[in-house]
C-alpha cells in the first residue's frame, strides 16, 4: 500500500496523475497522505504499469507540506498533455524497496542501480523464487558481488532478512 502509481478519486471514479515536473516534493505528499513515512522516489514513466480511465492532474508542483496533491500546484483538473505511459508512481519508506524491484517486474540491472543510488551500501537476493529469496549479493566500491558461505548461519541470514524487509 506504500508503493505503486498514484491514483485520485474524483466525481465518482478513479485517474492518474501524470509524471510532468513530477518530483520528490509531490511524492511526499502522497506519502504523508497515505501514512507511509516519507518519499523515498518520485517514479515516472508508468514503472508500475500505466492506468486508465482519466488523467487527472498535469505538472504537479508541490512544496511537500500540503495535505493532498489537488492543494498543489497543476494545470488543472483532467487538463493535461499526457498518455498513461507517463503515469506518476511513489515509494514510500513504508515499502520494502525489494517489492519495487520485482514486484514492478524492474529488470535486475535496473533494480540494482535503483538499489544502490538509494542506499550506497546495498544487499540484494538475486535469481530466487521470489523476491526473499536468492543468492546475496552486495554492491562495494562500484560493483556487485557475491558472498561466501564460510562461516554462514541463521544469524547473518536473518540480519539479511530483515534489511530487505522480507521478516
Amino acid at each position: 500500500r506504500c508503493s505503486g502509481r498514484v491514483e485520485l478519486y474524483h466525481n465518482g471514479s478513479w485517474g492518474t496523475v501524470c509524471d510532468d515536473a513530477w518530483e520528490l516534493a509531490d511524492a511526499e505528499v502522497v506519502c504523508r497522505r497515505l501514512g507511509c513515512g516519507e518519499a523515498l522516489v518520485a517514479v515516472s514513466e508508468a514503472q508500475f504499469g500505466p492506468g486508465s480511465g482519466n488523467i487527472l492532474l498535469d505538472d504537479v508542483q508541490c512544496r511537500g507540506d500540503e495535505d493532498s496533491l489537488w492543494q498543489c500546484s497543476h494545470r488543472g483538473i483532467a487538463v493535461h498533455n499526457c498518455q498513461h505511459k507517463e503515469d506518476a508512481s511513489v515509494i514510500c519508506a513504508g515499502t520494502s524497496l525489494v517489492n519495487y524491484c520485482f514486484v514492478s517486474n524492474a529488470s535486475l540491472p535496473a533494480a540494482k542501480v535503483l538499489m544502490h543510488n538509494l542506499f550506497p551500501s546495498v544487499e540484494l537476493l538475486v535469481n530466487g523464487e521470489d523476491m526473499c529469496s536468492g543468492r546475496l549479493e552486495v554492491f562495494h566500491n562500484g560493483s556487485w558481488g557475491t558472498v561466501c558461505d564460510d562461516g554462514w548461519d541463521m544469524k547473518d541470514a536473518t540480519v539479511v532478512c530483515r534489511q530487505l524487509g522480507c521478516g
